[in-house]
């Protein structure tokens, strides 16, 4: 029994359509997050009976169940589109826990719906199988995510370039609703709507937030630790468009998403984005872009024009602040160093040593703490001057082990478990999901994995799959 409350779906009808997901030929469970499962308060037997099995493959509705595709615009690469919508996503509702939290649970790749485009509605198995292991890696790392509950595949093909096996991913979230969700009112005038789903995202994300201004704040300080988080990880999102941020501030969409290996600020991975737009360097200016266009969509709810305008781009503003303290915080972390006022000299020397010599960016810190960081450069010359100094501030190790994962789900893997998968063998992603799930542990029997790739390993460019 799953105990539904679907509060979104008793908005007013212009904020979603109903659609049911499509039937799949012949489901069968590639993985379930039985942790998340329990989280849920969920049976994971259950789940993986064939009743269970029907409702994450959207062949069957469970009972409370009101299936909804929502709409939202958004800025795709700096251009605006006034509809997109779920396109290939349906939210079967939220999920109420016994300790009260609410959570959407979507499927992914679950068929065409009204706003799909002319697209087909599906996913393919190799993205769903990476945002599975992306998004429970972050979520082990403590970055704000949404997360996977399962990934089935379809018995059926979907055709991109050419025939590849479907899959669908249930994702849970505390929320699916984004910045681009203001906007696909905003752009229509509609204060009324507006009014109301601001209203809705105060009372189920920020219940202390005493309007449209004080929600604002709310999500520019929620963005500033999560981007920072990313930004600790060597992170790049890939398509951090505005109909990809989510209000709630959790990290939502791993499309094109992908980690560096080598410390390059101007990496970029996806292969869409042509001029560098999301750069890992690039994010934290483009997250104030996209909240710049929330504060632009809720500036006709704050009252007198003028005074509104003032007060939106003071909040706006607030990030940079938010986001160095929370940067230094992070960085400081990573150095093992709590004096905050040697973090950011200390941080930016070693990253400019890193990116001089290519060293690896998880290895290199990681390193830090077992005292294998010098192994990573070339010529350590420059780091022996480094770390000299940063020793001098008694680094705390414990600190620098948390902060620094062992091991991250390199694009190379990625691509090998995708193929084993697509081949039908399962235990690649099965040890690489275990292995990103406790990041920070040195076990021997996953050294392997936290290798940086070989020249001839390298993966270049990351794909969106739609």
């Amino acid at each position: 029994m799953i105990h539904f409350d679907n509060s979104y779906a008793r908005l007013p009808e212009g904020f979603f359509v109903r659609v049911a997901p499509t039937p799949v030929a012949e489901p069968h469970l590639l993985a379930l997050n039985d942790a998340l499962a329990g989280r849920l308060g969920l049976d994971g037997d259950w789940l993986r009976s064939p009743e269970g099995l029907a409702m994450l493959s959207g062949n069957a509705l469970p009972e409370g169940a009101d299936p909804i595709a929502q709409a939202y615009a958004g800025h795709q690469f700096g251009g605006f589109v006034p509809q997109l919508g779920d396109g290939r996503a349906v939210l079967l509702g939220e999920v109420v826990t016994p300790d009260k939290a609410r959570f959407d649970i979507q499927l992914k790749g679950s068929g065409p719906t009204p706003f799909s485009r002319r697209g087909d509605g599906r996913a393919w198995m190799g993205p769903v199988l990476r945002e599975y292991l992306v998004s429970e890696f972050m979520n082990a790392m403590g970055v704000p995510t949404t997360r996977a509950l399962a990934a089935v595949s379809t018995g059926e093909t979907v055709w991109r370039e050419n025939g590849l096996p479907g899959a669908v991913l249930t994702r849970v979230a505390a929320s699916h609703i984004r910045v681009g969700t203001f906007q696909f009112f905003a752009v229509r005038g509609d204060e009324a709507s507006l009014k109301e789903l601001t209203e809705h995202v105060i009372q189920r994300h920020y219940p202390t937030a005493n309007g449209p201004l004080s929600l604002l704040d709310h999500v520019v300080a929620r963005q500033a630790e999560t981007i920072a988080q990313w930004m600790a990880l060597g992170f790049i999102h890939g398509v951090m468009n505005t109909d990809n941020m989510a209000v709630s501030g959790e990290t939502i969409d791993y499309g094109p998403c992908a980690f560096m290996d080598e410390y390059n600020p101007n990496k970029v991975f996806s292969s869409i984005d042509r001029t560098g737009r999301y750069a890992w360097a690039q994010q934290p200016q483009i997250a104030v872009w996209n909240l710049a266009q929330l504060a632009t969509c809720l500036i006709p709810l704050m009252g007198e024009k003028d005074a509104a305008i003032e007060a939106a781009t003071k909040s706006v503003h607030s990030f940079a602040p938010l986001y160095q303290a929370a940067w230094l915080h992070r960085f400081g972390e990573k150095l093992g160093l709590s004096d905050q006022a040697k973090v950011q000299p200390l941080a930016e020397g070693l990253l400019t040593i890193m990116a001089q010599q290519d060293a690896d960016f998880t290895r290199v810190f990681a390193g830090l703490a077992t005292g294998t960081a010098r192994n990573e450069f070339a010529d350590p010359s420059k780091f022996d001057e480094w770390a000299t100094e940063w020793r001098n501030e008694n680094p705390d190790a414990a600190l620098m082990t948390h902060a620094n994962p062992v091991r991250i789900p390199r694009n190379h893997r990625i691509e090998e478990i995708i193929a084993s998968a697509v081949a039908g063998d399962l235990a690649p992603f099965n040890r690489l999901f275990e292995a990103v799930t406790h990041p920070r542990e040195q076990r021997a029997e996953w050294d392997d994995l936290a290798n940086a790739p070989e020249p001839a390993q390298v993966v270049r460019q990351t794909f969106c799959g739609t």
